[in-house]
């Protein structure tokens, strides 16, 4: 079938034909766009403007008349090769064929592409038609310090075929490419080390800022500076180039470039004087800044210059520029320079309008800039308004067993302060556990760090309030333990035994204390007595997700039906697909949906008769105390191994011992950080698979983001998690000095944990010691009653490790995030009697040290609907 006429016309001809790679047809078109393009060009000499007045009518070295035969133009170029190449310019760097652009954006191999004489020189970029003497030069890219050049990238050259090469310039964009990878970096190379010879460009802005630091002495010359410089005062014009240098490249996300978002960062302070509500856009200025930090100077002076001699000083529009200079000094920090600008511009205003609100929004922010640092997050919106009537944020914590604090907060509170300030109100200084401050959501918690910014926590939970569901419960702060040095002589009545308490229920209700049904359900019993004291049918009921572990129940369901594989013949395919979309689709989704309807059916009927075992146990628990009711919940979650110790979902990736077969797959453990050993856990198990004690482990750290690495002895034990963040500061610091921490840098993600040093605390450098037993001077409480019948899922730990442990030399608290501790002084006693205590099962005794409560950590989501139960 032949090929129809136009199909040919398409692959044979493109404005002319090309002959022996000489175009015709483009001249013209050259021409035309000369003119505009050589207008544009930011710098020239004038020799190249002499060599580049030819019009492409004919009258150039290179043009022929178009009035020759085919065969007179074919036999001058082949017999007559016309001048010589280009003589060699002593000043060019790199010279070559390019490609300035790819057409059709693929590489066709019907169509010859364009191929341009590139010369590199010192100053510019510059490409000619040809290579011979006298060639029509076609552009020039000047070469500044505020040019960037692009590497070549893989996905470019498997879309075009072709590796590329991109300079970016003040008004041009040159892309390059080249068939070979070597030729494009030898061009980038060059191209950049052009570039790094160059000069900083410095713009009228900074030389201005530097003459006013030169003359702060002398009001008669500074006057004179503001008067003959309009580019330091209010204007009501727009700003159509940013007031310092930025580099001519592409900006990241979804920004345009640099300068471009910097001149309609400035329209947007023109357009804060007239709003009404003026804290929309302040945030959305302070997001743009923490999104482009480098943006973060030019609003500083954008600022600085429109609150310099306004036409109405004091009115609303100057406030809202003082209100949003305000927030930008509690979020970012400028540079060295800007900042000595920034406050000479404080002072002046100072001086000039004593007593007024401008002067006390100065005031405010020269404070400020002595405390800000880096922010995670910009100001929430509660935060903007505090922030523009110069006022504290209040902060509310929640305690378990306690209502609810407020703590007057600032920009610059960080978690350890206010945990600090919980632990001296709520009379826990005397206490030798920490506490800390951790972020709670129906699904998650995790601890906050001790430098973490309160403010910054406050703004995540805005913006999870608009992203969550209405149902979802709201996220808030708690403050709670952190480490145990010592459980056992926590005193009842005290509320520090209430928040042991309400964690020890917590853990219960997430799975990690693995016992028999019997004694949940002992436990739901307890805390129901706790609550609500005796059995009466007008108390009220919790629902059982708070008092039941959802999972157990969970576990009584049969597992559902695995849908069938998708067939693999096509036919079978395509015949499947049809049903789906016909009525035999309607048909599974109701077998569906009646599926799920019986799985609800059971879940309640389940849940009913856990409950009324449940209620069961209540009644036999007549007449007990809301403290001995407490104190016997604590007393059995006490009783298995892993209390006291920082737990840790992982999957572990080698085996855990060399009998371990060598095909054997990852296996999902707890990682148990204890006072004196690390233990594995398997979920579900109450004794530990394996303890290692710190003195036969080497190293331990981050292998990557989510891989941790433990080198025990003679192997290395390898643990997939996402908490990798969290397991070296949850080990102890004495144990930390005798053990080598070994972190492979991350690019930021985890950073390296120095020996004996935290990431989360400042260093603690506790005295070498040997962990020794405290003596029985202090009373000891008797054991709380336990309900009659009580099974036990495992045996009772020993009298002797209920002793408590304590550091002779004083104690040597656990580093954590947002805690405070105060250990208490040692007593003579307790300095001078020491005693070894019989080792105990494996993962207790004095081998192993004091048992810690695990640190509640960011877990998943409960297999089980809550909302399922009645």
């Amino acid at each position: 079938m032949p090929f129809p006429g136009g199909l040919w016309w398409l692959l044979c001809c493109r404005q002319g034909f090309t002959l022996l790679r000489r175009d015709y047809g483009d001249a013209d078109r050259e021409a035309d766009g000369e003119a505009e393009e050589e207008a544009s060009f930011e710098l020239r000499a004038q020799g190249d403007q002499v060599g580049a007045t030819g019009t492409g009518t004919g009258t150039g070295p290179c043009d022929v008349p178009r009035s020759l035969l085919v065969s007179e133009e074919m036999r001058s170029l082949i017999v007559e090769k016309g001048p010589g190449p280009v003589e060699e310019d002593p000043d060019a760097l790199v010279k070559g064929w390019l490609q300035r652009e790819v057409r059709g954006g693929v590489k066709t191999p019907w169509i010859r592409p364009r191929k341009y004489w590139f010369v590199l020189t010192p100053d510019s970029l510059d490409y000619y038609s040809s290579n011979e003497k006298g060639a029509k030069r076609l552009g020039s890219l000047v070469l500044t310090s505020l040019c960037s050049v692009l590497w070549p990238d893989k996905q470019t050259y498997k879309e075009t075929g072709y590796w590329s090469v991109t300079v970016f310039g003040r008004k041009h964009c040159y892309r390059l490419y080249s068939e070979h990878l070597n030729e494009a970096v030898r061009w980038v190379c060059a191209v950049q080390k052009v570039i790094d010879s160059k000069a900083p460009v410095q713009t009228p802005t900074q030389l201005l800022m530097r003459d006013v630091e030169e003359h702060c002495g002398s009001p008669e010359v500074l006057e004179q500076i503001y008067r003959c410089n309009p580019i330091l005062r209010y204007t009501s014009s727009p700003l159509y180039a940013p007031l310092l240098p930025f580099p001519y490249a592409p900006g990241p996300r979804s920004y345009t470039t640099l300068r471009d978002e910097a001149v309609k960062l400035f329209n947007s302070l023109q357009q804060l004087e007239s709003q009404r509500d003026p804290v929309p856009l302040i945030q959305g200025i302070l997001q743009t800044c923490l999104d482009l930090p480098p943006l973060v100077d030019e609003i500083y002076c954008q600022l600085v210059k429109q609150t310099t001699e306004p036409p109405a000083p004091g009115g609303p529009g100057d406030l809202h520029y003082w209100q949003l200079l305000t927030c930008m000094s509690c979020t970012f920090l400028p540079s060295p320079p800007v900042l000595r600008f920034l406050r000479f511009h404080l002072d002046r205003t100072e001086s000039r309008f004593p007593a007024s609100e401008m002067a006390k929004y100065a005031c405010f922010i020269r404070e400020a800039l002595g405390k800000t640092r880096g922010r995670e997050c910009v100001p929430s919106l509660e935060e903007i308004l505090v922030l523009m009537r110069r006022q504290e944020m209040v902060c509310t914590v929640h305690c378990p067993g306690a209502a609810a604090c407020s703590v007057a907060i600032s920009s610059h509170t960080t978690a350890e302060e206010v945990a600090r300030e919980l632990v001296s109100r709520l009379g826990l200084s005397q206490s030798p556990n920490l506490f800390a401050l951790y972020e709670q959501s129906r699904l998650r918690e995790q601890p906050v760090g001790s430098s973490t910014l309160l403010a910054d926590v406050l703004t995540r939970f805005e913006n999870l309030a608009g992203e969550e569901r209405e149902q979802d419960a709201p996220c808030r702060l708690c403050f709670k333990h952190y480490g145990f040095l010592d459980t056992d002589n926590v005193p009842r009545d005290s509320l520090e035994f209430a928040l042991l308490f309400e964690q020890a229920h917590e853990m219960v209700l997430r799975g990690y204390v693995p016992t028999s049904e019997e004694t949940l359900q002992t436990l739901a019993a307890l805390r129901l007595q706790s609550l609500n004291s005796d059995f009466s049918t007008h108390a009220p009921f919790p629902r059982l997700e708070e008092l039941f572990p959802p999972h157990v129940l969970h576990a009584r369901l049969p597992a559902p039906r695995p849908d069938p594989p998708p067939p693999k013949c096509r036919g079978a395919r395509l015949r499947a697909g049809l049903l789906a979309g016909g009525l035999w689709g309607h048909s599974l989704a109701k077998q569906r949906a009646e599926r799920d309807q019986r799985l609800r059916g059971r879940l309640r009927e389940e849940g009913a008769s856990t409950m009324a075992a449940i209620v069961e146990k209540w009644k036999l628990l007549q007449g007990m105390g809301r403290p001995e009711a407490m104190a016997a919940y604590v007393a059995l979650v006490r009783e298995w191994p892993g209390f006291g110790s920082t737990l840790f979902d992982g999957v572990a990736l080698t085996p855990l011992s060399t009998q371990s077969p060598v095909g054997a797959g990852p296996q999902r453990l707890w990682l148990g950080i204890g006072a004196k050993a690390v233990s594995l856990y398997k979920p579900g198990e109450p004794e530990p698979l394996d303890s290692f004690c710190y003195g036969r482990i080497s190293s331990f750290g981050a292998s990557d983001s989510s891989t941790f690495r433990l080198s025990v002895e003679d192997r290395d034990l390898l643990f997939e998690t996402s908490q990798v963040r969290g397991i070296p500061p949850s080990v102890p610091p004495c144990c930390r000095l005798s053990v080598r921490p070994s972190v492979v840098p991350l690019g930021g993600t985890v950073r390296n944990v120095p020996l004996g040093r935290s990431p989360l605390r400042p260093p603690v450098s506790p005295p070498p010691h040997r962990w020794t037993r405290s003596p029985s001077s202090s009373p000891r409480t008797s054991p709380p009653r336990l309900p009659a019948g009580h099974p036990r899922s495992w045996p009772p730990a020993p009298p002797s490790i209920r002793t408590p442990l304590r550091c002779p030399g004083g104690s040597a608290p656990w580093p954590g995030p947002g805690s405070a501790h105060r250990p208490p002084a040692p007593s003579a006693a307790s300095l001078a009697a020491t005693e070894d205590a019989p080792g105990g099962r494996r993962g207790e005794g004095e081998r192993w040290g004091p048992r810690r409560p695990p640190v509640p950590r960011a877990l998943p989501a409960p297999p089980l609907p809550f909302w399922l139960f009645p």
